[in-house]
């Protein structure tokens, strides 16, 4: 992470962290990504949530319609990354 932080992403996360309801996400989002950028980022965390519900990568791969290679990046952020995948996965898990 530290390879990334600067004063430009540091703003880019205070606006994420401000948008207050999902019609404002997609509002946000909707302006800042290509629809190409915010589905491949959907798709990312759907691989993750599949994962660490232990589902197979060919699963994955016909149900998400993604690459094993995709799965695979996912998964080696899953096993060695921050953990950011993690804390988002189990706080949309508790508000369910």
């Amino acid at each position: 992470m530290v390879k990334l932080k600067s004063a430009s992403i540091d703003r880019l996360f205070e606006a994420i962290l401000g948008l207050e309801t999902t019609e404002d996400c997609y509002k946000f989002f909707e302006d800042i990504c290509t629809i190409k950028e915010l589905q491949d980022m959907a798709q990312r965390l759907d691989v993750a949530f599949l994962l660490t519900e232990g589902i197979n990568y060919q699963k994955i791969s016909q149900e998400v319609n993604v690459s094993t290679a995709t799965i695979s990046r996912v998964s080696k952020c899953l096993n060695y990354g921050s953990g950011g995948y993690m804390a988002a996965i189990e706080k949309i898990k508790d508000k369910k």
